[in-house]
């Protein structure tokens, strides 16, 4: 174990990695150990530096071939990142998406609703264009004012049945009137 120190901070030096470096020094003394019968002793110092220098150079090698990202990457300031983004599942969860599904299913439901006492026209024709203005050609021949004011009604009637889905509604949409209850 003479050598051992020696080896190991040459091993440090190429790898710079602790663990690697250990490694590195126990192959060389375990390839020494193999070749016990074959080994010069005045040449001992130089043949197991240059086996610790070829192990390193082989695990550079391995590193080269197969890099690895580790599963808790660490900060600039050697901190290990709690979650990190490339982790993280880019789709929402089965309950997210189960809860979008019933939120649509709401919404079409008020809006077959909201088509039962309005004509469709009214609603899908001006909301799926934008607003409408004087200048907008409008499909029917009802004058602007009575488009714009059965809109106005058509989304009353929208909220009030969306309301009553409002467990499912992102709290943004939901009127203060929950708060009350």
């Amino acid at each position: 174990m003479a050598y051992q120190d020696v080896l190991y901070n040459t091993a440090l030096r190429i790898l710079n990695d602790d663990d690697q470096a250990a490694d590195a020094t126990q192959e060389a003394f375990l390839s020494a150990f193999r070749a016990l019968n074959f080994l010069p002793g005045r040449l001992l110092r130089a043949w197991l530096l240059r086996t610790v220098t070829n192990a390193c150079y082989d695990e550079l090698r391995r590193k080269k071939r197969r890099p690895t990202t580790p599963l808790e990457p660490e900060t600039a300031d050697g901190e290990e990142v709690e979650s990190p983004s490339w982790l993280a599942d880019p789709h929402a969860t089965p309950e997210e998406s189960l809860d979008q599904a019933e939120l649509e299913h709401a919404v079409q439901h008020c809006l077959q609703n909201l088509a039962r006492g309005i004509s469709r026209r009214w609603w899908f024709w001006p909301t799926s264009r934008g607003w409408i203005t004087r200048k907008s050609p409008l499909p029917f021949t009802k004058p602007l004012g009575t488009v714009k004011s059965r809109l106005a009604r058509a989304r009353l009637r929208l909220r009030a049945c969306l309301q009553g889905f409002r467990e499912l509604l992102p709290s943004a949409f939901r009127l203060e009137e929950e708060s009350n209850l």
